[in-house]
C-alpha cells in the first residue's frame, strides 16, 4: 500500500494520534518534516493521502513553503487524494482552494464542545455524536472553500470542519491530540494562557485537569474520523 503523507509545520506539532491510528491499521506514513527544510512532494498520487498538522505560525504568513504545500493540496484535492488537515492544515487546505483565512475575532485555547451540523456527517464522521470537546489553540479561521460543507461548528468560530467531495475534511481544532501534546503546548505556549479561564481561552490548570480522561475521549472520537478518511486511501 502507499503511504500516507503527513505535513508537520513544527517540531511540536507533531502527527500524534494521527500516527498511533496509522500505526493500528498498519497503514504506512511517511513524515515530511517542513520545520526542518524536508522537500515537498509535488505528485500527490506518489500517497495514499496526505495529512497535516498543525503549527504556531499563519496560513497567511509570507513563508516560502506556503506556495508549494498549496499546489500539493490542490493537485492531490483535483486527483481524488484524500486530504486531512488539523488546524493549521484545515486553514491551508480552505487558502488553497480559494478560501479567505483571517484573524479570528474570538481566540481559543482549551477543550471546547463542537457541535455536527448536518445528520449525514454526525453520522458517517463522528459515531452518532451531536457533540464532543474538541481540543482548540487558534488565532486564525477560515471561510468555507468552494464546495466545501461545514460539518462542525460551535458558538465562537462557525466554521470548526469542513468535508469536500465526501473524502477530504480540514478542522479548525484539534483532534489529534494525545497527553504529550496537551503537556508541550502548556510548557511552550505558557505565556498564551490566561491565569483565570474564560468561555473561550483556558488556564493552564483547567487543560491539564482529568486530561487523561479528556485525551481517551477525544481520542474514541478521532479514531472514528481517521476510518471514516482512511476509507477513500489510495493503494
Amino acid at each position: 500500500m502507499l503511504p500516507v503523507a503527513i505535513l508537520r509545520f513544527s517540531p511540536t506539532e507533531g502527527p500524534a494520534h494521527f500516527a498511533e491510528w496509522l500505526d493500528a491499521q498498519s497503514v504506512p506514513w511517511r513524515l515530511v518534516a517542513i520545520d526542518r527544510g524536508d522537500p515537498i512532494p509535488v505528485d500527490s498520487t506518489a500517497y495514499a493521502g496526505v495529512g497535516m498538522m498543525g503549527g504556531p505560525m499563519s496560513a497567511t504568513d509570507a513563508l516560502p513553503w506556503i506556495a508549494p504545500v498549496s499546489a500539493l493540496l490542490r493537485d492531490a484535492v483535483a486527483r481524488n487524494v484524500p486530504v486531512i488537515g488539523h488546524c493549521l492544515g484545515g486553514q491551508l487546505l480552505a487558502q488553497a482552494l480559494g478560501a479567505r483565512v483571517m484573524r479570528t475575532e474570538v481566540p481559543e485555547i482549551g477543550w471546547l464542545d463542537v457541535d455536527a451540523t448536518a445528520t449525514r456527517a454526525r453520522d458517517d464522521w463522528f459515531g452518532g455524536r451531536d457533540r464532543f470537546t474538541a481540543f482548540q489553540w487558534h488565532y486564525d479561521a477560515f471561510d468555507l472553500p468552494a464546495g466545501a460543507t461545514r460539518v462542525l461548528t460551535n458558538a465562537f468560530n462557525r466554521n470548526q470542519a469542513y468535508v469536500i467531495d465526501d473524502r477530504h475534511i480540514g478542522f479548525q481544532c484539534h483532534v489529534e491530540m494525545t497527553r504529550d501534546l496537551v503537556e508541550t503546548w502548556c510548557r511552550t505556549g505558557a505565556v498564551e494562557l490566561p491565569a483565570a479561564s474564560t468561555a473561550s481561552q483556558q488556564s493552564k490548570d483547567e487543560i491539564l485537569r482529568d486530561v487523561g480522561r479528556r485525551v481517551a475521549t477525544l481520542n474514541g472520537v478521532a479514531d472514528g474520523i481517521y476510518a471514516r478518511w482512511a476509507q477513500r486511501l489510495r493503494s
